[in-house]
């Protein structure tokens, strides 16, 4: 579709009919115990990157990078370590240039501020992405715990990446969903990854 910016990973981009609009923030859900970081670094090959860890830190983030086995980029990656995580985190998305990818690793930092400030904070990266033509990805962890501001990240987004990891008999499979998409005709089948050496569809069994 005319206009929408490649993310880079081609099963992505034609489930999403060329990929995704300017201005899209997408949140990621995903296990903690998957290898769901091969998609964000994958993502950095396709324009210029942001990559903010809250968590890891910037070194561990560029060791991965450089030694995962797909196509990568060079983002710029920063670790907000302030007692205002807020704060800082929209200080660098106040800066993002032009045409950018903004990637947050992992959102649980964010999301267990106040809920007024933290909504703040999400109509502000939204109205940054718009001004930019940038594109968002939020990394958000699932698991018996969630921060309580995960449903108000989940009803801010435009779209939301669902990674689901479960063992099929002797194999491990990853399944890719896009339970909400704001821009077009939202994909309504599963997508079976192989996150290994690249993202790529996992042509070994029937696809979903």
């Amino acid at each position: 579709m005319e206009g929408r910016l490649e993310t880079g990973i081609d099963v992505l981009d034609r489930k999403l009919g060329g990929g995704l609009p300017p201005g899209c923030v997408v949140a990621y859900t995903a296990n903690p115990a998957s290898q769901s970081e091969l998609l964000l670094y994958e993502l950095t090959a396709a324009r210029g990157t942001l990559y903010l860890t809250t968590e890891r830190s910037e070194s561990a983030i560029e060791q991965a990078i450089d030694n995962s086995p797909s196509s990568v980029g060079n983002p710029t990656i920063r670790h907000i370590t302030s007692d205002d995580p807020l704060e800082e985190a929209t200080q660098f998305v106040n800066a993002l240039p032009d045409g950018a990818n903004l990637i947050v690793d992992t959102m649980d930092v964010l999301e267990r501020s106040d809920a007024g400030e933290y909504i703040t904070f999400l109509n502000e990266l939204k109205d940054r992405m718009l001004e930019t033509d940038s594109i968002a990805v939020l990394h958000c962890l699932s698991g018996e715990s969630v921060p309580e501001n995960r449903a108000r990240t989940n009803h801010a987004v435009d779209a939301v990446f669902d990674l689901r990891t479960q063992i099929a008999g002797t194999e491990l499979e990853n399944h890719l969903t896009i339970p909400k998409f704001r821009h077009g005709n939202q994909p309504t089948d599963t997508i079976k990854l192989e996150l290994t050496e690249e993202v790529a569809i996992d042509t070994s069994r029937d696809i979903a």
